[in-house]
């Protein structure tokens, strides 16, 4: 595809996200069938799942609790009746030949995400409904030249399908968006989040106008399983609908694959409309009752979410508004640091976490919790810090052997005999060689060149092999350099 003629500020980009995501249950939405991740191949499959005849579906109570607990932390109405429907169509990996889901009734609505904006504000992105539904199985077409396989061990495990309004503006914001939706998934322990197992799926309803205008032909993009996916596929269908637009076409509503290859959407089939599906109540499964105090029940127990948590560590930590983003956009980073905490200074812990600690991860490519630096490992070094047993240069030193070996701090610290200097005498002794050995520079600092001052700090910390304390050394340095 060529670029398009005109700039994109020409156009709005309109966005509806659909995500899919996996009840944490451990058990299916109908079934008592285990939900267990990488489980040989039809081994977690009931009768019910695989569609015998006669076979009545049972609801999971614990699955309704967790979409009510999700609708909660999104701030919706909590339907006191929902009902499931029959969604029909066929296909191999549908042995009932329908999905049981919500389509009429859903059990949440009206509920809103923010997210945070690079310029320091927020946007609201109201989401329509949640509705709970069962997954259909896998069919697998790349393991023989001449033969599909069916794995129904996804078959009727729950899902939560998120449908949001299409407020989203630009593929970094559904970036942003689904980056929250998740975090707050993974707060309230209803969805791993997990997209390279299949736990959090997007279809993306992409549209464009001219702005001011009515809304576009959206397309849907279909089964994006990746956040970097969902930006590629929505920027590449936005220019694509701007180039036909532009060049006299028209869009046609039609769901679309994204293929990882080559960059581009393409066509998968034209667009179905609810009638197509034949939805009508489903005969086996009763309306669901919830009352108000089962809700309030479930209310009470609710854990403290990402923006409830990022302001208490703006207000009672002292952090910037950033440091507190950053630490409380996944629940592990924020579980962490609230470890590190216990015995430390939040704002030094939070400068260690959000940049030494971060900035190794991101370097070697291993995740928080497969780090040997554990909470209580971090917790010993900034001590050590604190109490001026070591300085900060050395600091980084002892962390990166911490990185590589998981020993703690102090032992590294006496193994290599790194502990600081606040002998003033030495201190004195080293300042006294640095300046009678740059004699012309100390002239030019007195004549006023201020700044040759940080020179005389480096060669002292230089010859102390960074062991001096830097706090003494500046004092003793303005000091002898009076004279």
């Amino acid at each position: 595809m060529s670029y398009i003629s005109s700039t994109l500020s020409d156009w709005e980009i309109v966005i509806g996200l659909e995500v899919h995501a996996q009840v944490v249950s451990k058990s299916k939405l109908f079934s008592g069938a285990a939900t267990t991740f990488g489980a040989e191949p039809n081994s977690q499959v009931s009768f019910i799942d695989a569609g015998f005849p006669g076979m009545l579906p049972v609801l999971n109570e614990f699955c309704v609790e967790q979409a009510v607990k999700t609708g909660l932390g999104i701030a919706g109405d909590i339907s006191l009746v929902s009902q499931f429907d029959r969604k029909n169509y066929f296909y191999a990996d549908l042995p009932q030949g329908y999905q049981i889901t919500q389509f009429y009734f859903p059990i949440v609505k009206n509920g809103s995400i923010t997210i945070d904006l690079p310029d320091g504000t927020g946007k609201t992105i109201r989401v329509n409904r949640i509705h709970l539904e069962q997954d259909a199985g896998k069919s697998i077409h790349d393991q023989s030249p001449d033969k599909s396989f069916i794995d129904l061990n996804r078959a009727g495990v729950a899902l939560m399908e998120i449908v949001s309004e299409p407020d989203i503006r630009s593929s970094e914001e559904a970036s942003m968006y689904i980056k929250k939706l998740r975090s707050i998934l993974r707060y309230l322990g209803t969805c791993d989040g997990d997209m390279e197992k299949g736990s959090l799926r997007c279809d993306a309803n992409v549209s464009v106008r001219r702005p001011g205008d009515k809304l576009g032909t959206r397309c849907e993009i279909k089964n994006l399983n990746s956040i970097k996916n969902i930006t590629k596929a929505i920027d590449y269908e936005a220019s694509r609908q701007i180039e036909v637009i532009e060049a006299g076409g028209e869009i046609k509503q039609e769901t679309r694959l994204f293929d990882t290859q080559t960059g581009e959407t393409r066509m998968m089939r034209s667009k179905e409309d609810a009638f197509d599906y034949r939805y009508f109540p489903d005969p086996d499964l009763l309306p669901v009752v919830i009352k108000d105090d089962y809700i309030i029940k479930i209310g009470l127990n609710m854990p403290e979410l990402p923006d409830q948590k990022s302001k208490r560590f703006i207000d009672q930590l002292g952090l910037t508004p950033y440091d507190a983003s950053v630490l409380t956009a996944d629940k592990l980073t924020a579980d962490y640091f609230e470890q590190v905490i216990n015995e430390v200074d939040p704002k030094l812990a939070a400068n260690w976490v959000t940049a030494e600690l971060f900035g190794r991860l991101n370097k070697t490519g291993i995740s928080l919790d497969e780090c040997k630096v554990t909470p209580s490992k971090l917790s010993g070094l900034l001590k050590l810090i604190a109490d001026e047993t070591i300085s900060g240069k050395i600091a980084k030193q002892v962390f990166d052997e911490m990185f590589e070996t998981g020993e703690d701090a102090e032992v590294i610290v006496k193994a290599k005999g790194l502990v600081q200097v606040t002998d003033t005498k030495l201190i004195e002794q080293i300042i006294q060689e640095v300046i009678s050995e740059n004699s012309s520079k100390v002239e030019e600092y007195l004549s006023g060149k201020d700044k040759l001052f940080g020179f005389f700090v480096g060669e002292t910390l230089k010859r102390s092999q960074g062991k001096a304390n830097p706090k003494i050394v500046n004092e003793l340095l303005a000091q002898f350099l009076k004279k």
